[in-house]
């Protein structure tokens, strides 16, 4: 079977920028069988659970991350995940983390490996950017919020790794210490976190 045969298949991928999820497949009328043959000929490959790209699309830099804003929408990236993304770690993030509303139900998701925090009403909505990575949508915390947040996780990631991502995002990042201080109130460690800012300064 040659390739040309799913030129309309592979140009609804072009059209979504190279990546569909099942669903969305469907309703653009590639049937779940096509998929299947696709996959098979090596034309797409799957990402996740009921997530394809294109095959001929360069490969993908953060590929998990990609996986989990199509599939968890509602979530936004956080912790040593944050901090992987931006470049304020030596952690390798073995699993995705990631942020939900307090209250939201846990999403089923079997791929990735991921871990879910829930966090306040205040702390969930503050510091969110969206990025784009090969035309996905992906939620995630700045740098500052993110530094905020693994003081507030400290016993769970290691106050270590807190640390760490501190110095980094001043050095790094420049990341002014006003800012670091707002989302530190936010998250309610501003006590904890300001004798580290100022042993840096």
């Amino acid at each position: 079977m040659k390739k040309t045969i799913f030129k309309k298949e592979i140009t609804i991928f072009k059209s979504k920028d190279g990546i569909l999820r099942a669903s969305d497949a469907k309703r653009a009328g590639i049937h779940s069988q096509t998929l299947a043959r696709m996959k098979t000929k090596g034309i797409i490959g799957q990402i996740g659970r009921g997530i394809y790209r294109l095959s001929s699309l360069p490969s993908l830099p953060q590929p998990d991350l990609v996986a989990v804003g199509l599939r968890i929408p509602q979530g936004v990236i956080c912790l040593i995940s944050a901090l992987a993304f931006h470049g304020i770690t030596t952690q390798v993030p073995h699993e995705v983390h990631v942020a939900l509303r307090s209250g939201a139900e846990k999403p089923r998701i079997e791929y990735p490996p991921t871990s879910f925090y829930w966090f306040s009403k205040a702390a969930f909505e503050a510091g969110i950017a969206e990025h784009k990575i090969e035309g996905a949508t992906v939620r995630v915390y700045s740098p500052e919020k993110t530094v905020a947040d693994c003081f507030k996780f400290r016993n769970r990631l290691g106050l270590d790794v807190a640390i760490e991502a501190l110095k980094l995002c001043r050095s790094e990042k420049r990341s002014p210490v006003d800012e670091l201080l707002k989302y530190a109130r936010i998250c309610r460690v501003e006590k904890v976190i300001k004798p580290y800012i100022e042993s840096i300064l």
